[in-house]
């Protein structure tokens, strides 16, 4: 896969994508297995082009959680293998009939699910995006352009270059997998302009880049969108519980966009909830954006916090802090996450069915639960396999989504010689 400019890297993968959707399921699932088996066999290769990236990166102060993004080791390899062994073990999402029936004038109709095309990936410093992207695209038959982030340019070339040569040995068209192989900004506005060779493009990453391609593609767009998610205690929840899902909800991994970023509390709780939970956030090293309330329970406590002012409400952290609101009941948060909530992932913790129950009901978000942790928002906690992204949008795909959301359909009529009067 010898560089070249963008406009060719696209127009090779648009010559690929009809072979590659009238590739059988056994090839693109042999595909995936052949790439799976290559992860592994070239873990070192890959590791060793990331510890490039990630020096470069350290070097230049990138924060600790950009660098959680960055990092791969043959855990997270491995990781990435199963994942592509999973979407093999699902359904083909291709040739499915839809809806089927014979119209009045005796032709026969069928709705088919067939591939978008070619899908564009726009992405930051998150190697393994490269292969699930590349991995559902094959599963799903499209030719997928991959334009991943400066920040982690050797990985994702060591990457594509992996994935690509796996999956034509199985079968696949030669650049049914493309990449990007330059770090000029340059090169995304290029594909956000190529209407009639890109069929979609999906940005992953931050708010500054999902806005500029929003802004200025002119190629249709999948909104991913950034995660200022809450995690509201209502009055009748178990505390023991709140504790446990708000620790892990924060701490497990804070720097992706299902981690909460803002702790809302029942003002009848308030003070056994936060005597509970402020601790345990604390002892994680979690810098606490607090309202009066929650301020002075931490002060009782003496616990370090930092006086919480209006930016907090919006703000993903993205690392080890978090903003805490006590509120006057159900509406009252409600009114908070409508107000400030980005539609990612919202969360309650409560004993009564009933709240609960409107909570899920009125709250307006991708994915919203009840007595659980939002960051089982994900594409194989999900069942989906690898995902190629978490959609804030309400059109075509919605919270985390695969293979489904890679296909449109086709209307095949069949008939024996009708004309229409």
């Amino acid at each position: 896969m010898s560089e070249r400019t963008v406009w060719q890297s696209a127009r090779a993968a648009r010559a690929a994508s009809a072979a590659c959707g009238m590739a059988g399921l056994e090839v693109r699932n042999a595909a995936l297995g052949a790439i799976a088996a290559a992860l592994r066999d070239r873990a070192a290769d890959i590791v060793a082009a990331n510890a490039v990236d990630m020096d470069a990166a350290r070097a230049k102060g990138t924060p600790e959680p950009l660098l959680d993004r960055l990092a791969l080791d043959e855990g997270r390899i491995e990781g990435m293998a199963r994942g592509l062994e999973s979407l093999a073990a699902l359904p083909d999402p291709l040739g499915e009939v839809q809806r089927e029936r014979t119209l009045d004038s005796g032709v026969r109709l069928q709705r088919v699910s067939v591939p978008l095309g070619v899908v564009a990936m726009v992405y930051e410093a998150r190697p393994n995006v490269t292969a699930d992207a590349a991995g559902i695209c094959v599963k799903s038959g499209n030719a997928v352009v991959l334009r991943g982030g400066s920040m982690a340019l050797r990985s994702n070339i060591c990457l594509a270059a992996v994935l690509h040569d796996a999956a034509v040995s199985a079968g696949m068209p030669r650049d049914c997998i493309v990449a990007i192989e330059t770090a000029d900004r340059a090169a995304t506005d290029e594909l956000l302009h190529m209407r009639g060779i890109i069929d979609v493009l999906i940005p992953r990453g931050g708010a500054g880049l999902i806005r500029h391609c929003i802004e200025h593609a002119t190629v249709p767009v999948i909104e991913t969108g950034v995660g200022n998610c809450h995690l509201y205690v209502h009055a009748s929840a178990n505390v023991s519980m709140a504790r446990e899902i708000a620790v892990n909800a924060k701490c497990q991994r804070p720097g992706v966009c299902n981690a909460i970023e803002t702790l809302l509390v029942d003002d009848a709780i308030a003070e056994e909830a936060l005597r509970e939970i402020l601790p345990a956030l604390a002892s994680q090293g979690v810098v606490l954006h607090a309202d009066a309330r929650a301020a002075q329970i931490a002060r009782d406590m003496g616990l370090a916090c930092v006086p919480a002012i209006d930016a907090d409400w919006d703000t993903e952290y993205l690392a080890l802090e978090i903003a805490i609101k006590c509120v006057g009941g159900l509406d009252d948060a409600i009114r908070h996450i409508g107000a400030h909530g980005t539609r990612h992932s919202e969360a309650i913790i409560a004993e009564n069915a009933a709240a609960a129950e409107e909570f899920l009901a009125r709250v307006d978000a991708s994915s919203v639960y009840w007595n659980a942790s939002t960051r089982f928002t994900d594409g194989g906690e999900f069942g989906l396999g690898a995902e190629i992204g978490i959609s804030t949008q309400k059109l075509h795909a919605r919270g985390p989504f695969a293979l489904e959301a890679l296909t449109t359909w086709k209307y095949l009529l069949r008939g024996t010689g009708q004309v229409r009067p």
